[in-house]
């Protein structure tokens, strides 16, 4: 029995009601509410990176927006890309890096990603530090192809990945094709809510159809810019 919030007719007394009573009045308007909870716990279940419970479209709010503008002016900014920047000369010259990031190049592709875990770092630094590096490439004359987000089920944790993919204003016409640093991919890695790392690719033509990308060195000193 629960107490109902209403007034009885003609009274100022809250009035009983049963549990049967109350399921009979909710049950059949909400079932299709709960069928569509446990439709949305059984797709996280069986989601699967191909195949996730949830893909949609990165959108910011306002006041993420705002959020977002204001870190810029921090110093948090800067130091992460001071830090990766030194990172990356150290890895030129052969020498250790810190265990929180890693580099890749191959003929292909080039890149890094950051082991977020090692880092002392907020994951509202981490989002904004991922929507920076989106902002840097894209003043290289770069254009937004998607931002995307998807949610899927692993074994022992719940995932997200949120992705920007950018592309090279590029001229068809053109005779090579100018492909700059080539597409470069910045991907996210959430774990139950925890930021797990950080992967920024480029990824190259090496056909007769492109002229020769540009280094991934030069890449990394055109992200750290003179600001």
């Amino acid at each position: 029995m629960v107490r109902s919030p209403t007034s009885a007719a003609g009274g100022t007394g809250h009035r009983w009601i049963s549990d049967a009573t109350i399921f009979q009045r909710y049950n059949y308007s909400d079932m299709a509410f709960w069928d569509n909870i446990a439709d949305l716990f059984r797709q996280a279940e069986e989601s699967t990176p191909a195949k996730p419970a949830i893909h949609e479209l990165i959108v910011r709010s306002p006041e993420e927006i705002a959020d977002f503008e204001r870190w810029k002016r921090t110093h948090n900014s800067r130091r992460l890309l001071d830090w990766l920047n030194q990172q990356f000369t150290f890895h030129l010259e052969g020498l250790p890096t810190d265990k929180g990031l890693g580099f890749l190049d191959t003929d292909s592709s080039r890149g890094f990603v950051i082991y977020l875990q090692e880092l002392n770092y907020s994951k509202a630094d981490i989002v904004h530090f991922f929507d920076f590096l989106k902002e840097r490439i894209q003043s290289l004359n770069y254009r937004s192809d998607i931002s995307d987000r998807r949610l899927f089920s692993r074994k022992d944790w719940v995932e997200t990945q949120e992705r920007h993919y950018l592309k090279p204003r590029i001229k068809l016409d053109e005779n090579p094709i100018q492909q700059q640093f080539g597409n470069i991919t910045i991907q996210l890695e959430i774990r139950d809510d925890l930021v797990h790392n950080l992967r920024l690719r480029a990824t190259v033509y090496n056909d007769s159809m492109y002229e020769e990308a540009a280094s991934f060195r030069a890449l990394m000193v055109a992200l750290e810019g003179n600001d």
